[in-house]
């Protein structure tokens, strides 16, 4: 597998694994032994390939998913372990507090990246793995997955998770998950809206990962990006000033290259030219 020139320079450990085919770059979570619990490595690394990818429109979406039958089980304990030790040697919790933020800037860098981020969930999902599920556009889950925000019975708190899970179900919800530590499974995820759609078994969770991906590549690229960033900014512009860009974002994607591809396809019933020639 030959990957762009985007990701071909990273130096990547084995923690991350990535596959890059037909503008779909899949991303491995992959400590197996520990269901996948994100180490600072695992973080950092995360945050090189979003920043790699970050201007390559070849790049249409990125697949999220955890090795072995799990997606991940929150942050490593061994990392808090040696963070314990680097705050007593300085006599400062400045350590702590910088893991934590860089999990929170990694957080963010996904939310706001300009692909479409895909999260497939399953085995378990607690802690930071349900924060990364959060920051997905389209998440798709098995019934059995069981999800939790655990952090409270560990004497710990979600820090920097918790502004993305009220984000994405609401603060109602996420202050019964967060103060009482519940685990629930995928139809409950659902129900909550923190996924999208959940099935029963692998083959049907195969190919409903195809069938997303096939409508991923039905969308403009440059469109699908412009979109993704004004519907962030629904949540923090005023709304005369974000109607005005918008209008004028709408005339610029109606103008461009792309728009006038897309409507003349329309018109002449036939795919647009982004779109794979057998789909």
């Amino acid at each position: 597998m030959t990957l762009s020139r985007s990701l071909g320079n990273l130096q990547l450990d084995d923690s991350i694994q990535i596959e890059l085919s037909d503008g779909i770059l899949k991303l491995w979570l992959n400590r197996p032994e520990s269901r996948n619990a994100m180490s600072l490595n695992m973080v950092q690394a995360i945050q090189q390939i979003f920043t790699a990818i970050q201007d390559d429109l070849a790049i249409r979406a990125v697949v999220i998913r955890g090795k072995a039958g799990h997606f991940c089980a929150g942050g490593d304990i061994r990392d808090m372990a040696q963070l314990r030790g680097d705050a007593m040697n300085i006599g400062s919790n400045q350590p702590y507090v910088d893991f934590n933020r860089q999990f929170g800037a990694m957080l963010e860098q996904v939310d706001q990246a300009p692909q479409i981020v895909v999260a497939v969930l399953e085995g378990v999902v607690l802690g930071g793995g349900m924060g990364l599920a959060c920051v997905s556009d389209f998440a798709l889950s098995f019934a059995a997955t069981k999800f939790g925000l655990p952090e409270t019975g560990l004497g710990v708190i979600p820090a920097q998770i918790a502004p993305f899970v009220v984000k994405r179900i609401g603060l109602t919800q996420t202050r019964r998950l967060a103060l009482l530590g519940n685990r629930f499974d995928g139809n409950t995820a659902l129900q909550y809206g923190l996924i999208h759609e959940v099935v029963e078994h692998e083959a049907a969770l195969e190919l409903a990962l195809s069938s997303v991906i096939t409508q991923i590549k039905r969308t403009a690229p440059h469109a699908s990006r412009v979109t993704k960033a004004l519907l962030h900014q629904t949540l923090t512009e005023p709304l005369k000033p974000l109607l005005d860009t918008a209008a004028q974002l709408f005339a610029d994607a109606v103008s461009s290259a792309e728009g006038m591809e897309g409507t003349m396809a329309f018109v002449q019933k036939r795919n647009p030219n982004w779109m794979d020639e057998e789909k």
